[in-house]
């Protein structure tokens, strides 16, 4: 049992090596491009995170067709008026 789980991994790892080879080119090459984007956009990003306090209260980001990506408030809860609240009954 164990030599079959040791064959099973091995086998998984050969038929992973490839693809976790391209992962690793792929995330090389984005390595200078993240830093610049931090170096560039991190303070602001600080600022929006600091300035949110509840990220439920959003919609996920849209990206516009000019680029411009922008974040919508999810409608807020409705808050039923006097007359749609039931009335109480006390017993």
């Amino acid at each position: 049992m164990e030599r079959g789980a040791q064959l099973f991994f091995e086998g998984l790892m050969q038929e992973m090596s490839p693809a976790l080879e391209e992962m690793s080119k792929l995330l090389d090459d984005a390595g200078p491009a993240r830093q610049n984007f931090m170096v560039e956009m991190g303070p602001k990003l600080r600022e929006v995170l600091d300035e949110v306090e509840d990220w439920s209260a959003y919609e996920a980001p849209e990206i516009l067709e000019n680029g411009d990506i922008i974040m919508r408030r999810k409608a807020p809860a409705t808050v039923p008026s006097p007359e749609e609240e039931q009335p109480q009954i006390d017993l």
